[in-house]
């Protein structure tokens, strides 16, 4: 079983929200376009100022996405905290 990785973007000040939620529906049709799996996808808000979205990706399929879609950052997936 490999690893996934969450891959992030970062949105800040007062329409943080907004622009987290639209951008999730990017990644959605970026998986779907592109055929990947895991299909998971989300955003949360961090502060009232800082709201992410993020997608889930095979390891092995990371530096292709990454360099497609030029996340802020990403970290190890674990289904148990997210």
């Amino acid at each position: 079983m490999s690893r996934k990785i969450k891959l992030i973007w970062d949105f800040r000040g007062p329409e943080a929200k907004e622009v987290a939620m639209h951008h999730e529906k990017h990644l959605k049709d970026y998986i779907e376009a592109e055929n990947l799996s895991p299909n998971i996808t989300g955003n949360a808000d961090l502060s009232s100022m800082h709201s992410i979205a993020y997608m889930v990706v095979e390891e092995v399929n990371m530096a292709g996405v990454r360099d497609a879609l030029i996340p802020h950052r990403g970290e190890v997936y674990s289904e148990q905290h997210n």
